[in-house]
C-alpha cells in the first residue's frame, strides 16, 4: 500500500490510500480510501509507516541526561584564549595550565576557596571544557606552586606586550586582611580595608598608562609603601630591560627620598603629586596663588625648593566645594560633642572634673574628626570652653580644589595638560584594587604558607585581564559597566545532553544550547554574540558507554 498524491488544476490535490496487486501479469491499483480530509501532517506520519519506519512518542524518542549553565563559561574562557593567558601560563598544554586556567575563570566567574572550586566548577561545564573535573584540593596547591614558579616568564611577556621605552607606567600599593597567623607576611600594618586589629599582607601593581597589569608583588604587611618602589625599578630596569620610562606614584610612593633615588637612574622619569604642606608653603611664599586659576584652571609655576622640577598646579572647584562642605561637616559634628562636654562640666558642682580630666575627654573628642587644629580650647578645672580657629580654618579653605602635579619631564616631552592627566591615569590602578577586594575577592586570605598566598594573589592578578577587558566590552556596547551581571545574565544558556536511541541499539548524543529568550537574545545581539545551535558534533556510541568530553565551539 501506498498513498497517492493526485493533483487537481482548480483544486487542492487528493490524498488516495492506494494498493498494487498482479492481475493475468499486469500491475494493477485500486483505492481503498480517500485521506483528503485528513491533515496534511497525519497523512505524512501514515505515508512513513507504510514505508517501514517505526514511530514513538516523542517522551521515549529521546532523552535529556543533563543541562548545566554554559554561557558564561564559554564568554570567559573564550575571552582568556583570545587574550593569549594560554600562551603566557605556558608554550605547551598540560595538567598543570588546564588546572590553573580553570582557577582563574572560576575566580571570574564564582570567586571562592580552593577547596569550594573543586565542587563550585562541577556546576557549569567549566570542569568538562578543561577536563579538571577529577582534581581535588591538593592539586590545586600544587598547580598553585607550578604557576608562581612561571611568574617572572609571565611578567616578562606581558611587559614585552604593554611596555616600550618612554611608556608610562603606574604604580600603587595596596593591602588585604588576613585570616590566621601562621604565615611570614602577615604583619600588622596600615590597613585600608578598614578591618581594624587584624593582620594584613601588601602588594603593589605595575600597570601601563591604560591600566593594563604588568607585574605584581607581595609584601609583608608591616612594609612600607615608599620602600616597595627601589625593587620596581630595578624590576623595569633589570628584568624588563626598558632603561626610558615615565613611572607615575602618589604622594605616598614617590616621596622625597624616592624621588632623589630616582634621580640616580638616568632615563627614568616620575610624576607624583606634592603633599598639602608642601602646597601650603608654596603659598606662604608666594610661589603659589589663587589668581593663576581666574583665567585656567591650570597653571604652571616655580619654586627653588624643588630643583630640576615642573609643578603644575591646578584648581577644581567641584573638589573645591566638596572639601569646603566636608570641612564644615566635621566641624559642626566635633562642635555638638563639645557642646555636649561642656554641658557635663558645668552640671558637675558637687564634684567637678578636674583639669587632666576634662583635657582626656576633650582630645578625644577633637582627634575623632581631625580638627584639633581648628579649635582653640581653654580648660581648668571645673570650666571648659571652647571657640573655633578662624585663622587656621582659613589657611585650610586657601587649598581647597588645589593640588599640585610635579614631574621630572621636560615641557617638550610632557605638556602640562598631560602631565595631570598622567597622573590621573592613577585612579585606573585603584579601580583595579577594588575589584580585587569586592568582585574577584583577593580577600580574605587563608593561605598558610607564603609562597601559596603569592600564588592567590597572583591568580587573582589574572583573572583582573578578562574582567577589565568584559567591562570595556559592555562599555563600547553601551551596557553599562558590571561584568557580574552580564556573567550572570549568560549563565541562562545551558549545554543540554540529549540522547538519540536507534534500530541498531546504539544511540546519538547531541550536545546542544538552549535557545535564548528574548531579553537575552537582544543582549547578545548588543555584544555581537551568536550562540551556537549545537556544542559537539553528534557520535553514535554502544550503549553505556561512557560520552567523551566535549569539544565546546567558541562563542
Amino acid at each position: 500500500m501506498y498513498i497517492a498524491r493526485i493533483p487537481n488544476r482548480s483544486s487542492p490535490p487528493a490524498y488516495l490510500l492506494r494498493e498494487s496487486y498482479r492481475q493475468q501479469g499486469k500491475v494493477k491499483n485500486r483505492t481503498l480510501a480517500n485521506l483528503s480530509h485528513l491533515p496534511i501532517r497525519q497523512i505524512e506520519l501514515l505515508r512513513r509507516v507504510l514505508q517501514g519506519e517505526t514511530l514513538v512518542r516523542p517522551e521515549e524518542a529521546l532523552a535529556i541526561e543533563g543541562s548545566r549553565p554554559h554561557g558564561h563559561v564559554e564568554a570567559v574562557l573564550g575571552m582568556l584564549r583570545k587574550l593569549g593567558i594560554e600562551s603566557l601560563l605556558g608554550s605547551k598544554r598540560s595538567r598543570q595550565r588546564d588546572l590553573v586556567l580553570a582557577m582563574i575563570v572560576q575566580r571570574v566567574l564564582f570567586p571562592c576557596s580552593k577547596l569550594a572550586t573543586t565542587r563550585a566548577w562541577q556546576s557549569s561545564t567549566l570542569a568538562e571544557e578543561l577536563h579538571v573535573g577529577d582534581a581535588d584540593a591538593d592539586e590545586l596547591y600544587a598547580a598553585l606552586d607550578w604557576l608562581l614558579a612561571r611568574q617572572a616568564s609571565i611578567e616578562q611577556k606581558l611587559a614585552a606586550r604593554h611596555l616600550g621605552e618612554g611608556s608610562l607606567v603606574l604604580y600603587d600599593v595596596s593591602s588585604s586582611c588576613y585570616e590566621g597567623r601562621t604565615c611570614c607576611l602577615a604583619r600588622h600594618g596600615h590597613s585600608r580595608d578598614g578591618k581594624k586589629g587584624r593582620p594584613i599582607i601588601v602588594y603593589g601593581l605595575l600597570s601601563d598608562g591604560r591600566g593594563r597589569p604588568v607585574a605584581v608583588e607581595v609584601y609583608a604587611g608591616n612594609t612600607g609603601d615608599p620602600t616597595t618602589l627601589p625593587e620596581q625599578v630595578q624590576k623595569l630596569r633589570g628584568r624588563f630591560g626598558l632603561t626610558r620610562v615615565v613611572l607615575a606614584g602618589d604622594r605616598r610612593l614617590l616621596t622625597q627620598t624616592q624621588i632623589q633615588t630616582l634621580r640616580q637612574y638616568p632615563g627614568l622619569g616620575w610624576i607624583s603629586a606634592l603633599r598639602s604642606e608642601a602646597i601650603r608653603e608654596l603659598l606662604a611664599a608666594g610661589h603659589l596663588q589663587r589668581s593663576l586659576f581666574d583665567q585656567l584652571h591650570l597653571a604652571e609655576i616655580r619654586s627653588p625648593d624643588f630643583p630640576g622640577e615642573r609643578l603644575v598646579a591646578c584648581f577644581n572647584p567641584l573638589l573645591a566645594d566638596q572639601r569646603a562642605r566636608r570641612r564644615e561637616e566635621l566641624l559642626l559634628a566635633t562642635q555638638q560633642e563639645l557642646a555636649r562636654l561642656a554641658r557635663q562640666v558645668a552640671g558637675r558642682t558637687k564634684k567637678p572634673l578636674k583639669k587632666e580630666e576634662i583635657a582626656l575627654k576633650a582630645g578625644r573628642v577633637i582627634n575623632r574628626f581631625k580638627v584639633a587644629k581648628d579649635f582653640q580650647l581653654s580648660i581648668e578645672d571645673g570650666v571648659f570652653a571652647w571657640q573655633r580657629n578662624a585663622s587656621s580654618i582659613g589657611r585650610e579653605s586657601q587649598l581647597d580644589g588645589i593640588y599640585v602635579i610635579r614631574t621630572s619631564q621636560p615641557q617638550e616631552e610632557l605638556a602640562a595638560g598631560d602631565a595631570v592627566r598622567e597622573y590621573k591615569r592613577l585612579g585606573d590602578v585603584e579601580a583595579a584594587f577594588r575589584t580585587h577586594n569586592s568582585d574577584l575577592l583577593l580577600r580574605p586570605i587563608w593561605h598558610q604558607y607564603e609562597n601559596r598566598v603569592q600564588a592567590h594573589v597572583l591568580i587573582c592578578f589574572l583573572a583582573y585581564v578578562p574582567w577589565k577587558t568584559l567591562e570595556q566590552w559592555l562599555r563600547s556596547s553601551g551596557l553599562g559597566s558590571a561584568p557580574r551581571t552580564l556573567l550572570n545574565e549568560l549563565r541562562r544558556l545551558k549545554s543540554t545532553d540529549v540522547i538519540l536511541p536507534t534500530d541498531q541499539g546504539r544511540e546519538i548524543r547531541l550536545r546542544c544550547a538552549s535557545r535564548p529568550d528574548e531579553a537575552l537574545a537582544v543582549l547578545l545581539y548588543r555584544l555581537r554574540l551568536a550562540p551556537p545551535s549545537r556544542l559537539q558534533p553528534p557520535q553514535c556510541l554502544p550503549k553505556d558507554a561512557i560520552p567523551p568530553a566535549s569539544l565546546l565551539s567558541p562563542m
